[in-house]
C-alpha cells in the first residue's frame, strides 16, 4: 500500500471515531476553569473530548451486554485508564507533528469536512446548518472543529510516516504456512480391555482408600444451593380449567384437514418432452426391458426428484381418475400434467380417514385446557408480584394463591424437578443471597419466584457412599495401566526390529494428517502427539480403557504450487503486517512520551467521572 493511501486511510479512522463522538450524545460541557484533563507537550487534551471519550465507550459496552454501565462499573473494568492512555497517545502524535511543522491547508480541511455523511442534507449536498448544529449539540465551536480536524490529519502523517512502510517478512510468512499446511503419514494400533476387567483381581480396602483419597475431585459434589421455591405450571391447574362444547367445537373446525383426510395414493411422477416417448417407456417397463426406477436413472434424476408424495383425486387434476383406478400399485400413463406427458407409479393406497369430534375430544380439551392455563397464569402475574412486593414470603405465596411450594438442593447439573426447566437452571446459577425475590417465567409458560436459603461449599462424599463408584473408577485405572504396559512392551519390540504387522492388533494406517485432523476413536491429544514426533519414532498412550502404539512414517511439506498456498499468504501477509505496524506504532508512541512531558489534571478527569455518574 503507498504511502499517501495509508495516510488517507488514517485520516478516515480519526474522522470517524471523531463523528461518532460527536453525532447521538448530546453536549458536554465543563466550562469554567476547567479546560484540559491533561497535556503533552504543548498539546492540551481538551476536557469536553475525554468527556465525549468516555461516554462513547460506556455506551458501546452498554450496548454490548444489554444494559447501563455506571461509571463506578467503568472505573473499576479500567475504561476511564483504556480512553485516557488513547487520548495521551493520539496527542503525543499531535504534538510531535506540531513540533515538525506539519499541518493541512484550508482546501484539505475542507475536503474532509465536505466529505463526512453528517453533515450532508436530504440533497446529498453540504449543509452548513446540520453543520453548526451538530457541532453546537456537540458543546465544539465551528473553529473548535476544524483545528481538530487539522491537527489529527497532521498526526496521521506521522503515523503513516512510521508504518506505512511495514511489510511481512517473508521467511515469517514461509514458516506460519509450513507449519499450518504440513502433513504426517502415520501408522497405529489399539489395545483394547476386552477380556482383560475380568482377569482383574479385587482391589484390596487399602487400594479402595488410596484411590479414593488422590481422586477427591471426582468424587466431590460441588457447591450447593439450598433453594426454596414456589411454582405453578400449566399442567397443575389444568385439570381444574372449564372448557365449553361451542370451543372444542371451533378448535376441531379449525383443524378439520388433520382430522377428516380423503382417500389418497403414494404417487411419483416422470415427466417426458412428448407423449410418444412416455409411451415408449410405458411399453419398455411392461415388456420388462427397463423399470421406472432405470428410466428416472437414465434421466439423471433421483426417485426424491420425482416424487409427489402423498396425493388427493383433486391435486393430481386430470390424471387423477386413471392414477385411482388403480387396485394396486402399478405405473401408468402417459397421462396430462402440468409440466408435460407423464408416467406415473402408484405406489401405495391411503384409505380415507376421519376422526369423529368425539374421538378427538380428549385431546383437543387437553389441548384447548392448556392454553387456558397458560392465560390464567399469565393473568396472575400481576397480583404474585404485588404480594412480592409487599413483603410476602415464597411460603406465603404458596399459602394465598394457587403456586405450589418446593425446595431443592440445586448444583450445577442438576436436572431434576423444577431443574429440568432452563430457565430455572440459569436463573439458579445467578441467584445469590438476600435477593428480592421476582416472578419469573419457565418453557412451558409456567412461572416460579425463589429464595436462597443457604450455600454448601464443596464437599467430599464419604467412601462409604461412593464405594461402587470408587471401586469401578480404580477397575477402569488398573485395566488402563496393563494395557499400557502391553503396548510399552510391544513397541520396544518394535523398535528392537519386530514388524509392526506382525502383531496380531488391527493395523490402522493414515495419510496426510493435518494438525486440526482427527482420528476417530482415539485420544484427544492423539494429532498432537503425532506433530511431536520425528519420523519413525513410536510412542505409547493411553486413553480411557485403552492403548495405543502410534508410529509416524513420514512428514510431508506443502505443496508450493496449491492455490489455497497463495490465499492463505495474502491473508497472513496482511494481517502479519497489521500486527507488527501496530507494535512499531506503539513503540513509536511509548518513545515519544518517554521524551515529552506528559501532566495530567486528576481534579478534571473527577469532574467528568462525577457527572458521567
Amino acid at each position: 500500500m503507498a504511502k499517501g493511501q495509508t495516510s488517507r486511510i488514517l485520516v478516515w479512522v480519526l474522522l470517524g471515531l471523531l463523528i461518532v463522538g460527536l453525532v447521538g450524545f448530546g453536549a458536554t460541557d465543563f466550562g469554567g476553569s476547567v479546560r484540559t484533563v491533561g497535556t503533552v507537550g504543548k498539546t492540551e487534551i481538551d476536557v469536553n473530548r475525554y468527556a465525549r471519550a468516555l461516554d462513547q465507550e460506556l455506551r458501546a459496552l452498554g450496548a454490548q451486554r444489554g444494559s447501563a454501565v455506571s461509571m463506578s462499573e467503568a472505573r473499576e473494568l479500567g475504561i476511564d485508564q483504556l480512553v485516557l492512555q488513547r487520548l495521551v497517545t493520539q496527542a503525543a502524535i499531535e504534538n510531535a507533528a506540531s513540533e515538525l511543522g506539519l499541518s493541512v491547508g484550508d482546501a484539505i480541511v475542507s475536503e474532509e469536512i465536505l466529505s463526512i455523511p453528517a453533515f450532508r442534507g436530504i440533497d446529498d449536498e453540504f449543509d452548513r446548518e446540520a453543520y453548526a448544529f451538530t457541532l453546537e449539540q456537540s458543546g465544539l465551536s465551528v473553529a473548535e472543529f476544524e483545528d481538530r480536524i487539522r491537527s489529527e490529519t497532521a498526526a496521521s502523517l506521522v503515523q503513516a510516516g512510521v508504518v506505512g512502510a511495514v511489510t511481512s517478512p517473508e521467511t515469517y510468512l514461509d514458516t506460519l504456512l509450513n507449519y499450518l499446511q504440513e502433513t504426517r503419514d502415520i501408522t497405529w494400533a489399539r489395545l483394547t480391555s476386552e477380556g482383560l476387567a475380568d482377569a482383574l483381581p479385587q482391589p484390596t480396602e487399602s487400594e479402595i482408600e488410596a484411590f479414593h483419597t488422590a481422586n477427591k475431585a471426582a468424587f466431590t459434589l460441588p457447591e450447593t444451593k439450598a433453594i426454596t421455591y414456589a411454582w405453578l405450571t400449566p399442567d397443575m391447574i389444568r385439570d381444574t380449567v372449564e372448557i365449553d362444547q361451542e370451543a372444542l367445537e371451533a378448535r376441531y373446525r379449525e383443524r378439520i384437514a388433520e382430522f377428516v383426510r380423503p382417500e389418497r395414493r403414494l404417487v411419483e411422477r416422470l415427466v417426458f418432452g412428448t407423449e410418444d416417448e412416455a409411451e415408449a417407456g410405458l411399453i419398455a417397463i411392461e415388456a420388462g426391458e427397463t423399470t421406472f426406477d432405470a428410466l428416472v436413472a437414465d434421466r439423471g434424476l433421483t426417485l426424491d426428484d420425482v416424487d409427489l408424495g402423498d396425493a388427493t383425486l383433486a391435486s393430481l387434476g386430470d390424471a387423477g381418475g386413471a392414477i385411482f383406478a388403480l387396485t394396486e400399485p402399478g405405473v401408468v400413463g402417459p397421462l396430462p400434467s402440468p409440466i408435460g406427458p407423464a408416467l406415473f407409479r402408484m405406489n401405495a393406497i391411503l384409505s380415507a380417514q376421519e376422526v369423529s369430534l368425539d374421538e378427538a375430544e380428549d385431546d383437543l380439551r387437553a389441548e384447548l385446557a392448556a392454553d387456558r392455563a397458560r392465560r390464567v397464569i399469565d393473568e396472575s402475574i400481576d397480583g404474585i408480584d404485588d404480594l412480592l412486593a409487599g413483603g410476602a414470603e415464597i411460603e406465603e405465596l404458596a399459602a394465598e394463591t394457587e403456586m405450589e411450594l418446593g425446595q431443592i438442593d440445586w448444583r450445577a447439573g442438576s436436572s431434576e424437578g423444577i431443574a429440568a426447566y432452563e430457565a430455572f437452571r440459569a436463573a439458579a446459577a445467578q441467584l445469590t443471597e438476600g435477593v428480592f425475590p421476582e416472578v419469573l417465567t419457565l418453557e412451558d409458560g409456567g412461572i416460579f419466584a425463589m429464595r436462597l436459603d443457604k450455600v454448601r461449599p464443596p464437599v467430599l462424599q464419604p467412601l462409604d457412599v461412593v464405594r461402587e463408584d470408587v471401586v469401578a473408577g480404580w477397575r477402569a485405572q488398573e485395566v488402563t495401566r496393563l494395557l499400557t504396559e502391553e503396548a510399552q512392551d510391544l513397541a520396544d519390540q518394535i523398535s528392537e526390529g519386530r514388524e509392526m504387522a506382525a502383531i496380531r492388533l488391527t493395523i490402522e494406517t493414515d495419510r496426510g494428517l493435518t494438525r486440526d485432523g482427527f482420528v476417530p476413536g482415539t485420544p484427544v491429544d492423539f494429532v498432537t502427539q503425532a506433530f511431536e514426533m520425528e519420523p519413525g519414532e513410536l510412542r505409547v498412550l493411553s486413553g480411557d480403557g485403552a492403548a495405543y502404539i502410534l508410529r509416524l512414517d513420514a512428514v510431508r511439506a506443502p505443496d508450493p504450487n496449491d492455490p489455497e498456498r497463495a490465499l492463505l499468504r495474502g491473508l497472513f501477509a496482511q494481517q502479519a503486517a497489521q500486527e507488527v505496524a501496530g507494535d512499531v506504532f506503539q513503540a513509536f508512541a511509548n518513545g515519544l512520551l518517554g521524551q515529552t512531558g506528559v501532566q495530567i489534571n486528576q481534579a478534571a478527569l473527577n469532574a467528568v467521572h462525577a457527572q458521567s455518574q
